[in-house]
């Protein structure tokens, strides 16, 4: 029998239905699988367990967008947990640098966004300096050109 609850299963057929959908993932089907995140923040070390699974083993393509079901989680559960203990953060901590080395896999286009979102955390307090930095260690070179170009203002705006 199987003891994982029954908004965790809706949450990781959310997640996985990705694969069929086109790119980019609009962002009601981003605010969709938050949704089921967020029901089963109950759960949230499934979910976040679901989510890194995802992540390590999803096709280059589909690394940027899982990155941006990360994120969509991170900022709600903030956003959601001003009352009560964060759970999502310290948990994808936890792993984050093994879940960064699986998402700079993506395709080399990928990697400002990934730095953008990075750069968000750290403006969001999501994650402090030194976790932002140490992820940012993990990258390509190429992509810290890219991180010195945001931090310094010089990025474009998409």
């Amino acid at each position: 029998m199987d003891d994982v609850p029954e908004v965790v299963h809706e949450f990781k057929t959310e997640l996985y239905s990705l694969y069929e959908t086109r790119l980019p993932v609009s962002r009601a089907k981003m605010t969709n699988i938050t949704k089921r995140a967020m029901k089963a923040s109950k759960f949230y070390k499934h979910v976040v367990m679901i989510v890194e699974k995802f992540i390590t083993k999803a096709a280059v393509q589909y690394k940027l967008p899982a990155l941006y079901v990360m994120d969509s989680i991170l900022r709600q559960s903030k956003h959601q947990s001003a009352d009560q203990r964060e759970v999502f953060a310290p948990r994808f901590s936890k792993n984050i640098e093994k879940t960064f080395t699986h998402l700079f896999e993506c395709p080399e286009q990928d990697m400002s966004k990934i730095i953008k979102v990075l750069n968000l955390w750290l403006k969001n307090n999501i994650y402090s300096q030194e976790v932002i930095d140490s992820l940012f260690s993990l990258a390509p070179v190429a992509a810290h050109q890219l991180e010195v170009v945001e931090r310094e203002g010089g990025g474009s705006p998409e």
